[in-house]
């Protein structure tokens, strides 16, 4: 195996043996299997859709396929050796839409299998009526083999390409688990389904050089603003704009579910099944958010948060008297003290934990009844809520604050959180901001410091939680909308971005401050294995992308 698609990457390189976050070699290879034929799927949906052929249903594997293969998602052997053979039946599939679409046998069909043969064949396709490569691709019988053939290495043999490749897939992966959100809620958009399709076929082409797949990623970043857009508008008109709002992090008594991931919807329908049982519901990780939002606060056995980020879970779980389950990633291996309830929903398995399929939480619900469940305990609250409706609800306070030289600058400080030793710098950064900055954060990196506390500023707190990695989004409009009351550019605000990151959302969120032109960006706590120095020198010459150092000397430098 070789994998270095997200922080954890070993001795910063990649992981050959086993993967830091867990992932065995034969998971390894399965995944990278998937994708390939994921790649192959792609190459003929994308031209299905140049005849005006599409299928909704291959657009949503696509989706799946690629959020399976997120880091801490899919551990299971089994489930993603069934997604395998599913993913060639939605291969076929889409070559059948081709097929139609171009008549069969037809001079459109010809020139597909012409092209399909320059491409993974080049001039041995002289002669040849075969057509190799993904497009080609059939599950072998020992799928792990199969897959060893595929890793990261074989993407293209220029060190520059493969990496810029590589950060367009990673980007696809990470736009996929967003946009996999957006179709549990019911929204789709088909210009982001035609993006994901011509991307990932482009993946395979090799008549396209480095600038094309940087102008790619670029545009990556470009979708996943309006995935995350319309992730934000399917939360909104199902639970309401997030308003601000205190979240216990003791505990109530009695019986106890902890609820780990980032889905709402899934939330919702647990809270829906245990009203009226008893059944007190916490959340954990990148849930959080959720108590900001009015459908789902309406819940009085919404009760709290228990723990903090998702690499702390070995050390939280086991004092959890109840049931736990995760609806995406961010899943570790279990300990024993826990596994016997301990569950998943949704695309995140790990082998010999009960998967629970479908809307039904039964075996869950029952789980917890069984139980302890908890004493009484209140503890401290935190305030979350802070989307872009809250914040620019009061942007007048805000605006004036500024003007007036109360407020001088404004930090993002958030993203992903891991276990990787040097994060520690992101607590420290918060703590040295100035008394006279406002703090904006999101993601599971708040979790380094979002019991602290930072007080306000004229009655503006000064840490303001906007929510969920997703919620970028609402960042992204918070800074909008202040350049747009300043008469500047976003570059020009007194914001900056100390982002850190660890897995392929993170990727793709950066992708979309890039494309919006977004510099000066502070990311750590180390740089992307996969970002060749020619590639890392282009991001530093065009977006002034920057290393974390300490938090004293990069706070020198953004304030002077």
């Amino acid at each position: 195996m070789f994998c270095h698609q997200c922080e954890q990457a070993a001795k910063g390189i990649g992981c050959d043996v086993l993967g830091v976050c867990g992932k065995k070699p034969d998971v390894a290879a399965l995944q990278d299997n998937l994708l390939y034929g994921l790649k192959g799927l792609s190459v003929y949906a994308n031209e299905a859709r140049k005849l005006g052929a599409k299928d909704q249903s291959v657009d949503v594997f696509l989706l799946e396929g690629l959020f399976a293969t997120v880091t801490n998602v899919d551990f299971d052997p089994a489930r993603l050796e069934a997604t395998i053979k599913k993913c060639f039946e939605m291969k076929e599939r889409a070559k059948s839409l081709y097929e139609k679409a171009a008549g069969g046998g037809t001079a459109e069909e010809a020139g597909l299998i012409q092209k399909l043969k320059a491409f993974f064949l080049g001039d041995e396709a002289k002669g040849s009526q075969e057509i190799a490569g993904p497009a080609a691709w059939v599950p072998a019988a020992d799928l792990v083999k199969q897959g060893e053939q595929y890793g990261i290495l074989t993407f293209h043999e220029n060190e520059d390409i493969r990496s810029a490749i590589e950060i367009l897939i990673y980007g696809l992966k990470g736009m996929a688990a967003y946009a996999d959100h957006c179709q549990i809620l019911g929204k789709h958009d088909d210009e982001v389904y035609a993006f994901f399709h011509k991307a990932l076929a482009a993946t395979v082409d090799p008549t396209l050089g480095l600038m094309d797949f940087v102008g790619l990623a670029m545009e990556c970043g470009k979708y996943n603003l309006t995935v995350m857009g319309l992730l934000n508008e399917g939360h909104v008109e199902r639970y309401g704009h997030p308003v601000p709002t205190k979240v216990q992090l003791g505990t109530k008594a009695g019986k106890a579910i902890l609820v780990s991931g980032h889905d709402l919807l899934m939330l919702e329908e647990l809270l829906k099944q245990t009203e009226g049982t008893g059944i007190n519901i916490y959340t954990h990780g990148e849930m959080l958010p959720a108590h900001g939002y009015p459908g789902l606060k309406k819940y009085s056995h919404l009760v709290g948060n228990f723990g903090g980020a998702w690499q702390d879970q070995h050390k939280e779980f086991p004092e959890f008297p109840g049931a736990i389950i995760f609806n995406t990633n961010c899943i570790q291996k279990p300990a024993d003290s826990y596994t016997g309830r301990l569950y998943t929903w949704g695309l995140v398995a790990w082998p010999g934990i009960q998967h629970i399929e479908g809307w039904d939480f039964s075996p869950v619900i029952d789980k917890a009844l069984s139980l302890p469940g908890f004493d009484e305990a209140p503890g401290k609250e935190i305030l979350v809520g802070f989307g872009h409706n809250a914040v620019l609800g009061v942007a007048d306070t805000v605006i004036e604050a500024v003007k007036g030289g109360a407020v001088k600058h404004f930090f993002l400080i958030g993203g992903c959180d891991g276990a990787k030793p040097g994060r520690n710098y992101f607590t420290e950064f918060a703590e040295k901001v100035p008394q006279d900055c406002v703090i904006l954060t999101l993601a599971c990196g708040k979790y380094r410091f979002n019991k602290l506390d930072f007080g306000d500023i004229g009655g503006i707190p000064r840490l303001l939680d906007i929510g969920q990695c997703n919620d970028a989004y609402s960042a992204i409009q918070i800074a909008v909308a202040l350049a747009g009351a300043f008469e500047c550019g976003v570059n020009d605000l007194p914001l900056s971005m100390v982002l850190s990151w660890y897995e392929q959302k993170a990727v793709v969120i950066l992708l979309t401050l890039l494309h919006l032109g977004i510099k000066n960006i502070k990311l750590g706590p180390s740089l992307p294995a996969f970002i060749s120095p020619n590639v890392l020198n282009f991001l530093v010459e065009n977006f002034n992308i920057a290393p974390i150092t300490t938090p004293d000397q990069d706070l020198k430098q953004i304030l002077g």
